[in-house]
């Protein structure tokens, strides 16, 4: 019987991960020392949580990335994010949570409850307290918000030359062969990043290293677009990113706060770090801008409380607010480093950068969350904390998430393109995929 069970880490009370600790059920100690209940205010805070991270999708993540694209395929970008966002959380029901969270399994997935057969109003998951529980039902839709962002997130490297039918066959695969066993093996006790010791409160590794890594493969895979480099791409509405940004800032307090499972001292801790981490990426990406001879810009600002978003979300609750600033600033820099300067280099068309910030802020978040575990940062780790030995199992967390989500992606695409041809005919792309994929327009005027 595979028990997924909240988790301390070594270097003293410090949760060590985010939601996946605490689906399994209790050891028959921890159920004899502590009559379990569940606990109304926890409930409570959870399905609020849950609902934050329901509005980063929609409309938070479909504003953000369709106010990036032309005009001409606006709609197309909306569309793709809620079927995609809806067709995961029905797979999430089916198959989902039983090959990410079980309850039999392996170091690298799991089974035993597809169609949530074994679930029911009654069943309940472990938070990080003994004696103290939540609804199952609870637990499973917070988790499948995540899987439906994360899926969600890939879109941003794909936009404005993907079929609709090759999102969707691409996105059932991928979740199955990426998104379920990653989070099994970060979240879930047996496996094997999880037994490792790594420490990601609410998925560094699991969402943004996967979906940046797996958006950066699409995008080789496709190729750019038709005038990439030549014609002029500018987003039609940074008006609509504004927003989108602001909605999903506010979703991601669902996001970090929620991973705590409980309304305590550890969701506050995430709650304060998500607003200055996000505070100091808006700040150093338009610094970073300027030192770069740029002027400070809108898109520049929301890009940077994305990246801090992105960076802190491993860290949220294994950082003192000091040290979430830190790792804010040094994500901006390094993402709008690598998205203004290195980017245009490699003639990667990552469309929205999906990569250049979910992957390398995730990359910069997962690792630098090994930091922001010193005292000396304020950080919650304890005085003898193993700086040394964590950053080593970080690494390698992040190198394992690289290649199993990269390979995962290649082959999701692969089949996607041999079924559907994967990209729309050059004269629906000239169109605009609006009208050519959805016969429809974002404006009628």
């Amino acid at each position: 019987m595979l028990k997924i069970l909240p988790k301390l880490a070594a270097a003293g009370a410090v949760l060590t991960a985010g939601p996946a600790f605490a689906t399994g059920l209790q050891s028959p100690v921890a159920a004899e020392a502590v009559a379990a209940v569940v606990d109304k205010g926890d409930t409570a805070w959870m399905m609020t949580a849950t609902v934050l991270v329901m509005a980063m999708i929609v409309p938070g993540l479909a504003l953000f990335y369709g106010g990036l694209v032309r005009t001409k395929n606006m709609l197309s970008v909306l569309t793709q994010i809620i079927a995609v966002a809806s067709l995961a959380m029905i797979i999430w029901c089916v198959w989902g949570y039983s090959t990410a969270f079980g309850p039999e399994g392996n170091a690298f997935f799991s089974w035993g409850n597809l169609f949530l057969a074994q679930t029911d109003a009654d069943s309940t998951a472990a938070t990080f307290s003994d004696g103290f529980k939540i609804p199952e039902y609870v637990f499973i839709a917070f988790q499948m918000t995540f899987a439906a962002i994360t899926v969600s997130l890939v879109v941003g490297g794909l936009v404005e030359r993907l079929k609709f039918s090759a999102l969707m066959i691409f996105a059932a695969i991928w979740l199955t062969l990426s998104y379920f066993p990653i989070a099994h093996m970060v979240w879930a006790t047996g496996g094997l990043i999880f037994e490792m010791g790594a420490l990601d409160f609410a998925g560094g590794t699991v969402v943004h290293i996967n979906a940046g890594v797996s958006a950066l493969v699409g995008a080789l895979i496709l190729g750019p677009r038709l005038g990439y480099k030549k014609d002029i791409m500018a987003p039609h509405s940074l008006t609509m990113t504004l927003i989108g940004t602001g909605l999903l800032w506010v979703g991601w307090f669902g996001f970090n706060a929620g991973s705590a499972l409980e309304a305590n001292g550890s969701a506050g801790l995430a709650l304060i770090n998500t607003f200055v981490a996000t505070a100091a990426g808006v700040l150093f990406w338009m610094l970073t801008e300027r030192m770069m001879g740029h002027k400070g810009s809108l898109l520049g600002a929301c890009s940077g409380a994305i990246a801090g978003l992105v960076a802190v979300t491993p860290a949220a609750g294994n950082s003192g607010p000091f040290g979430a600033i830190l790792l804010g600033a040094l994500a901006a820099i390094m993402c709008a480093w690598f998205v203004v300067s290195v980017k245009p280099k490699l003639k990667l068309d990552d469309s929205l950068d999906a990569f250049g910030i979910h992957g390398i802020g995730g990359i910069i978040g997962s690792i630098g969350t090994a930091v922001t575990m010193l005292p000396a940062l304020g950080g919650p780790g304890a005085d003898d904390y193993n700086l040394g030995g964590q950053l080593v199992i970080q690494i390698i967390a992040v190198a394992i998430a690289v290649v199993w989500a990269a390979v995962a992606a290649a082959i999701a695409f692969y089949v996607a393109k041999m079924l559907t041809g994967l990209r729309v005919s050059e004269e629906v792309e000239r169109e605009g995929l609006d009208l050519g994929e959805h016969g429809e327009r974002a404006y009628n005027y």
